[in-house]
């Protein structure tokens, strides 16, 4: 194998660079730009509410459930939107990174203790940065309750 090095300066004059064809010769090249931009993110949009909301196919049939579906979807792509801005990381990276917070359930004869694993400083970072609370160390402590004869 040998590389073409003549070749690669060429491409290499290329990269970064794309070609738009319009049926309209009267638009502007920006105007065809930002347009085919604009595309891009909505595509992406679609791309993420298939992959990162994992939204499944619904079928409504009637208005207002289809206007609640839609408004539901919006609402939670812009929450990802928001945490992504909020913390610099990828909705991605903040699902892995609260994923391993488990609740344990400890039970005994005198009751139960539901306890949440301790956090570590990125998780309570992240908590920080959304300013979300942090989930309490004890969710919940249950007593039996002595029955009366």
């Amino acid at each position: 194998m040998v590389i073409d090095a003549a070749k690669v300066r060429r491409e290499a004059a290329l990269d970064g660079k794309f070609v738009i064809s319009s049926s309209d010769d009267f638009l502007p090249a920006e105007d065809l730009v930002y347009g085919y931009k604009q595309l891009w993110q909505v595509e992406r949009v679609h791309r993420d509410l298939k992959h990162t909301v994992d939204v499944r196919p619904m079928y409504h049939r009637l208005d207002d459930r289809i206007r609640s579906h839609v408004l539901l979807c919006w609402l939670a792509l812009l929450m990802i939107r928001v945490a992504e801005n909020e913390t610099g990381q990828t909705w991605r990276q903040m699902r892995d990174l609260v994923a391993p917070i488990d609740v344990g359930r400890h039970a005994t004869a005198h009751g139960e203790v539901w306890q949440v694993r301790p956090l570590t400083e990125e998780q309570k970072a992240l908590f920080q940065a959304l300013k979300v609370d942090r989930p309490p160390h004890y969710l919940k402590i249950v007593t039996p309750t002595r029955k009366t004869a």
